[in-house]
Parts: structure tokens; C-alpha cells; sequence
């Protein structure tokens, strides 16, 4: 057979009149139909994220509205009366319009056209959206993030969302800068912030999160913060890192909790709430005199050679590495000018000077990290560098919801930050409720796959149907989304 097609395929280009007989197969419209068809947007039965069903369902069935009634509590309104009324019904709106694609307020109003109404009751609009998000305070935000890991928990315990949790879970801590634009962000100041492997300063606000995450399960959002955008990038961590762990504890995590951070995160305070709380720790620390002179005194025998399971790119260079060598001091006394001294392990990581690579003794780039783990150096080094997956979460905030601060005043944009981060969450449970592949899958993905699907509605004998495409490629990890979140056809999937 294989024989067969090169022939064919030679003889195609040694005759050119043969493939010229071959027709070529275009995505095209079809003859005729554009000249003739008329666009109406008038269909009342026409859903055009039918996804959001099974989605919400989910919401409903680990207490989200109940959590967000019983916690988010608006006592007066400063500027429109019923602006705090319902902050369940409204929130639970932004949600689902963050779900489905929403990246501004505007988008919102999705969750109100053609059948929407029909699945969903209690859409707010808009308008009603945006005053309600301008009534919030710093304290109502403190009560938002209570929701946040709260529901987390119910996540974790009712949809099997982090396999493995009970035998090792990640902590992993970071910042990043979102850019804003014009004079009446409240907050937005200049921050360092790095493209292209270049510190530059840049206008905008600056979230700090926690994730956790497993060796099975991919990364959720246990905290995120707002700050302004001159904020250090560990304001604010200590606590932080503490809510994290709290969060990891009380959703089943019962075996090692290692807390993982760049040099950003380097220091005593942090060190302190991870022993404070029962966790290990592996965080990068900043080179100095004494880090060093430590190094120096590593013998070259010591150094042992490391290969990452991926390429990782360099920090420095930008350039793609996969060998390395790693050492270890045993005893190193970290932070001894402070008053909360750390003694712990110093892993060295070195890898060779991509632009020196012509002198006539290797130079060799350093890069140490503190931790109290008990893993050999070399697998040590693995897991410490895995703490990079924090920004596969980053990514798909700024690819969804974080596309945009939407409002001026800084309280609001802090609320629509923590609903960014519930809106993940939930969006990672349904993943890990469909199946194996989405569990992992990326936040544009599950949207692609799972939330925007178009469908028709209809009530045969008072039955509602759902009318869905015919050969949709992922029809049956819906269906397994829907059976496990509203049917009784399957359990939960089991961790791990």
C-alpha cells in the first residue's frame, strides 16, 4: 500500500497534467447560499453557551450562591440604593458570564439573549452588574476571598478536583502586572515587570495568588489579592502562603505540603508562616556574599548532573536548556543579619554561560534555593522548578477573565479579580468531572469544548430538550459532564 502511494505521488510530479485532474478540496461556502441567505437574529429558543448548564449545575450543587448569601453581606449602599441587594444573584451572574468568555462587564449581558432566559432566571444586567461591583470595599473583598476557598474546598471534596491531594500537595506563590491604560484607574501605578526576558516598568495593577496543585491534578487558585502596581512582589506573601496551607488542610490535604517561590519570596517572614503551619518550603533565595562563598566551597566532585523531563528556558539568556548539575550544603544558616535566622538546605543549580562558552575554563551561572524538602538534590531541583506551572494559570486569567480590569475604582476591580478566580476553579472542576484530557486541558479549551455549544430548546410533551450539533466532536465528554453533574448516570471520578 505504501508502495502504492509513492508511486502515485511520483508519478504526479513527473506528469504535471495528472494533478492538474485533481480537484482541491476547499473550505468554501457553498454556491449560491451567500448571495441568497438573510441574517436574522430573532430565534427566542437559540442558546448559545448551553455548556454554562451542566457548569452552573455544579455551582449550585457545592453551595456557591449559599456560601456568597451567607458571607458577602452589604449593610447600606453609598451610591444606588439597591446597588448591594441579592450580591448572591449578582455575583453568581459574573460568574457564568466569566465562564462563557466574559472579559469586561459588558460581555455580561451574553447571559440574556435568545434562550438564556429560558435556562437561567435571576439575570441581571449589565448596568446592575457594574453598580453592584462599585459598591464593594476592602472588607467586602476580605469576605469574597472567604467564598473563594470555601467553595475550593467543596470543589475539592465533591468533584475529586486534586488527585492525590491526601499524599503531597504544592503551594506555589507569584505575581504578575496586568497593564492598565488612562487616568482614572484607582490603584494603577509603575511596577517592574518582565517581557522578553527584560525588566521593564510598566502602568497597571498587580495581583499576588496562591495556587495549589498535585502530582495528578493541575493547578487551582486557593487566594488572589489586588494591589496597586507599585506594590513589592512579596507584600503581603506571609499571609498569603498562610491561607494557602489553611485552604490545602481543610480540603483533605493530610501528607507533605511543600510551598515553592522565586526570590521574590525568599526571605524569614515567609520561611516562618510555612513552619508556622506545618509546611516545607523551597524557595529561590538572592545571591549574596555569603551564598557565594558557600557556593565556592562546593567541591567539583560533588556537583551532580540533572536532566529535566522538558526543556526549561534559561532566565537570564532566554535561550532553551535541559542539563544541569546540581549540589547541595547540607547545613546553611540563610538570613543571619535578621532576627528569624533559617537553617536549611542550600541546592545549588549551575548550567554554563551560554555567551561564554569559548573561554578556556567553563564559567558557570548559579542559582541557589532554600528548602527543608527530603528529597535527594536532584529530584529536589525537578520539583522546585516545576513551581513554573503557577504561570499556565496566569495564563489563562489573562486569556479569560483578567483580560481587563473593568472599572475604575480599585474595590471593584479587586471583587471582579476573586470572581475571575472562582470562575477558574469551577471551570477546572467541570474539566476534571468530563474527563482525564480536560482536567488538564487549558481554560480556552474547556470553553471551546465544554461551554460555548450552541444549542435549541424545546419542550416535546413538557420534557425540555436540548438540541445540540450533530457530530460535535466532544458530544461524549459532555454528556459525561452532564450525566455526573445533573444525571445519576456515573459517580464522581475517584482520585487517584
Amino acid at each position: 500500500m505504501l508502495r502504492c502511494l509513492l508511486c502515485l505521488e511520483n508519478w504526479e510530479c513527473r506528469v504535471p497534467w495528472f494533478a492538474k485532474l485533481q480537484k482541491a478540496l476547499v473550505v468554501k461556502l457553498q454556491d449560491g447560499w451567500w448571495s441568497r441567505a438573510v441574517p436574522i437574529f430573532d430565534d427566542e429558543h437559540l442558546v448559545s453557551c448551553a455548556g454554562l448548564v451542566p457548569v452552573m449545575g455544579l455551582a449550585e450543587r457545592t453551595g456557591l450562591a449559599e456560601l456568597i448569601g451567607e458571607k458577602v453581606v452589604f449593610t447600606e449602599s453609598k451610591r444606588v440604593a439597591s446597588a448591594g441587594v441579592n450580591p448572591a444573584g449578582k455575583l453568581t451572574t459574573i460568574i457564568a458570564g466569566m465562564i462563557a468568555g466574559a472579559d469586561c462587564i459588558d460581555d455580561l449581558d451574553l447571559l440574556r439573549c435568545g434562550g438564556m432566559p429560558r435556562v437561567f432566571t435571576g439575570v441581571y444586567a449589565p448596568a446592575t452588574l457594574g453598580q453592584h461591583l462599585r459598591e464593594f470595599t476592602h472588607g467586602h473583598t476580605r469576605q469574597l476571598s472567604s467564598v473563594l476557598t470555601a467553595h475550593l474546598v467543596n470543589l475539592v471534596q465533591v468533584t475529586g478536583l486534586l488527585p492525590g491531594i491526601t499524599r503531597r500537595v504544592f503551594v506555589d506563590i507569584d505575581s504578575l502586572l496586568r497593564p492598565v491604560y488612562g487616568h482614572a484607574k484607582q490603584g494603577a501605578s509603575y511596577g517592574h515587570t518582565k517581557i522578553a526576558g527584560k525588566q521593564i516598568l510598566r502602568k497597571g495593577l498587580s495581583p499576588l495568588a496562591t495556587t495549589l496543585s498535585t502530582t495528578e491534578g493541575a493547578p487551582v487558585l486557593a487566594g488572589i489579592r489586588l494591589r496597586a502596581g507599585k506594590a513589592s512582589s512579596g507584600k503581603g506573601a506571609a499571609s498569603m502562603v498562610a491561607e494557602a496551607i489553611g485552604v490545602a488542610r481543610a480540603a483533605g490535604a493530610a501528607g507533605e505540603i511543600l510551598v515553592r517561590g522565586d526570590s521574590a519570596y525568599g526571605n524569614s517572614v515567609v520561611v516562618a508562616a510555612c513552619r508556622r503551619a506545618g509546611a516545607r518550603f523551597s524557595l529561590v533565595l538572592v545571591k549574596n556574599s555569603a551564598i557565594a562563598a558557600a557556593i565556592a566551597t562546593i567541591p567539583e566532585d560533588a556537583w551532580i548532573p540533572v536532566h529535566y523531563p522538558g526543556a526549561v528556558p534559561d532566565p537570564e539568556t532566554g535561550e532553551w536548556i535541559s542539563d544541569a548539575q546540581v549540589a547541595e550544603i547540607e547545613v546553611f544558616t540563610a538570613f543571619a543579619s535578621t532576627k528569624q535566622p533559617v537553617t536549611a538546605r542550600l541546592i545549588v543549580r549551575r548550567v554554563r554561560d551560554q555567551a561564554r562558552l569559548d573561554e578556556l575554563f567553563p564559567v558557570w551561572r548559579h542559582h541557589p534555593f532554600l528548602t527543608d524538602s527530603l528529597e535527594p538534590a536532584p529530584a529536589a531541583d525537578i520539583t522546585h522548578r516545576r513551581h513554573a506551572i503557577i504561570e499556565t494559570t496566569f495564563a489563562d486569567l489573562i486569556d479569560g477573565p483578567l483580560a481587563h480590569q473593568p472599572s475604575g475604582r480599585f474595590s471593584a476591580n479587586a471583587a471582579w479579580t476573586i470572581c475571575a478566580a472562582i470562575s477558574h476553579n469551577l471551570l477546572r472542576a467541570a474539566g476534571t468531572m468530563a474527563g482525564p484530557t480536560q482536567a488538564v486541558a487549558r481554560g480556552a479549551t474547556l470553553r471551546r469544548t465544554l461551554i460555548t455549544v450552541p444549542a435549541r430548546i424545546a419542550r416535546p410533551q413538557r420534557q425540555p430538550v436540548l438540541h445540540l450539533p450533530e457530530h460535535w466532536p466532544w458530544a461524549a465528554i459532555w454528556l459525561t459532564l452532564w450525566d455526573r453533574v445533573l444525571g445519576q448516570g456515573l459517580p464522581p471520578p475517584v482520585a487517584a
